[in-house]
C-alpha cells in the first residue's frame, strides 16, 4: 500500500540564497564599472570585454540556480567556480601591469559569490575547498603574493568557512524545531481523539460492562468482554494510536521533516513493538512498557508480538479465563526482552516434554521456534502453584532475520 506523507517545511537558509542572488548581481555591476573607469590601463581591453560579457550573461542566466538549495546543483557550482578562476588567470593577459600594481582581477569580488554558493549549499567543508582553490588561483595570478593578496585570500577563506558552519548549525536547528513541532501536533491530535473516544465509545463500553454485570447470565459475559475492550482501547489512546516515523532531509530541499505512516508490511521502516503489543492488554492482561519507542525491524517485531500472543493463549488455555497475566517490555542497547507472567497453577514438571512427545508443539513452535528464527531465545520458568513466566530475548544485531 502507498505511504501517506505529511511534510513540514522550514526555511531559515532561504534568506541566504536571496542575499546571494543580490550579491552576484551587484558584484557583476561592480566588476563592469571597475573596468569601465579604468579601461585606459588595459593593454588588451578586448580580453576584459569578452570575459565580462560572458560573466554577465552567465550571472543573469543562472539567477534561478541560486534561488534555493535544490536548484544549486554540483554541476552549476563547478562551472561557476571555473568561470571565476578563468577570470582571475586571464587578468595578466588583459592587464600586463596587474601583477606589479596589485590591482583588482577581472571578476573582482564577484569571485566570492561562487565561494559563498559552495558554503550555503554544502557547509564549511565545501567552502574550505572552494576558497582554497580560489586562493591558489590568486597566488598564481600575482606571481609573487603580496601582503594585500594574502590578506584578501585569508579574508575570503575565513568568511566562507564561517558562513558554511552557520548554515550547518541552522539546518540542524531547523530539524530539531521541525521534530518538536511534529511531536506537538501529534500530541494535540492524540488528545483530541482521546476526548472524542472518552465521550462516546469508552462511556458506552463502561455502561455495557455495568449493566451486563448487574443482569448476570450471558449478559455478564458480554459485560466482561466490553470491560476488556474498554481497557484495551484506553491503552491505545494513552499510548497513541500510531507512532509516526520521522525522516529528515535537508540536502536538496532545505530543512524538511517528512512524517511517514507506514502501511506496507514489507517496508523496512523500524516498528515500535509497543504498538503491536498494545492490543494484547485488557482487563486481565497488564502491559508495562518503556516511555520511549521500542524499535525493531518489521519482521522481528511481528514475530516477537506473535510469540507474546502465543504465550497469552497458553495462559488462557492452561491457567483459566480468570488468570491474570503481566507483560513487561525491556529495551536494552543490545537486546529487547519481553516477559510474560501469569498467576496460574504452573506447569507440572515434565509436562512440556510429554506434550511435545504427543505432537502438541505450541510452546516448541509458536514460541521457541519464532525466537530461534530471530536469533533469540525463549526461556520458560514454571513452579507448580506459583504461575509461569516466559522470557523472550531478541538480540538487536540478529533481529532482522525474522520472516
Amino acid at each position: 500500500m502507498a505511504k501517506r506523507e505529511r511534510v513540514v517545511r522550514m526555511s531559515v537558509e532561504q534568506p541566504l540564497w536571496r542575499a546571494l542572488t543580490g550579491y552576484r548581481v551587484l558584484t557583476m555591476v561592480y566588476a563592469v564599472l571597475l573596468f569601465a573607469f579604468g579601461r585606459e590601463r588595459y593593454e588588451r581591453p578586448w580580453v576584459a570585454v569578452a570575459y565580462l560579457a560572458v560573466m554577465c550573461v552567465w550571472t543573469l542566466a543562472t539567477l534561478p540556480k541560486v534561488a534555493n538549495a535544490a536548484s544549486c546543483t554540483k554541476r552549476f557550482l563547478g562551472v561557476d567556480l571555473t568561470i571565476a578562476l578563468v577570470g582571475i588567470l586571464l587578468t595578466p593577459l588583459a592587464d600586463a601591469h596587474a601583477q606589479t600594481i596589485d590591482g583588482p582581477t577581472l571578476p573582482s569580488i564577484w569571485t566570492a559569490g561562487s565561494v559563498l554558493a559552495f558554503a550555503i549549499k554544502g557547509g564549511w567543508r565545501w567552502a574550505g575547498v572552494a576558497s582554497s582553490i580560489v586562493a591558489v588561483a590568486n597566488i598564481v595570478e600575482r606571481g609573487h603574493p603580496s601582503r594585500d593578496t594574502l590578506h584578501n585570500v585569508l579574508l575570503v577563506w575565513v568568511a566562507s568557512i564561517a558562513i558554511g558552519y552557520v548554515v550547518e548549525v541552522a539546518r540542524a536547528s531547523e530539524r530539531t524545531l521541525a521534530r518538536a513541532l511534529e511531536i506537538e501536533a501529534a500530541t494535540r491530535e492524540r488528545e483530541r481523539l482521546a476526548r472524542d473516544i472518552h465521550d462516546s465509545v469508552l462511556q458506552v463500553l463502561a455502561m455495557v460492562q455495568r449493566r451486563g454485570t448487574a443482569l448476570g447470565g450471558e449478559a455478564a459475559e458480554l459485560g466482561r468482554m466490553a470491560g476488556e475492550q474498554e481497557v484495551a482501547l484506553r491503552t491505545l489512546v494513552a499510548g497513541g494510536l500510531t507512532r509516526p516515523s520521522l525522516v529528515s532531509e535537508d540536502e536538496s530541499e532545505g530543512a524538511v521533516v517528512r512524517v511517514v505512516e507506514v502501511d506496507d508490511p514489507d517496508d523496512d521502516t523500524p516498528v515500535d513493538l509497543r504498538v503491536l503489543l498494545a492490543p494484547r492488554a485488557g482487563a486481565r492482561v497488564t502491559l508495562s512498557e518503556p516511555g520511549a519507542p521500542v524499535l525493531l525491524p518489521p519482521p522481528a517485531a511481528r514475530e516477537l508480538a506473535a510469540a507474546v500472543g502465543a504465550a497469552l493463549d497458553n495462559v488462557r488455555v492452561h491457567a483459566g479465563e480468570d488468570a491474570q497475566a503481566w507483560i513487561l517490555v525491556e529495551d536494552w542497547p543490545d537486546e529487547v526482552i519481553v516477559t510474560v507472567r501469569d498467576d496460574g497453577p504452573g506447569i507440572p514438571e515434565g509436562r512440556l516434554a510429554q506434550a511435545e512427545g504427543e505432537g502438541r508443539m505450541g510452546v516448541a513452535l509458536s514460541i521457541r521456534g519464532r525466537l530461534r528464527e530471530l536469533g533469540g531465545t525463549a526461556e520458560l520458568i514454571s513452579v507448580p502453584g506459583q504461575g509461569t513466566e516466559v522470557e523472550l530475548k531478541v538480540p538487536r544485531g540478529k533481529a532482522g532475520r525474522g520472516r
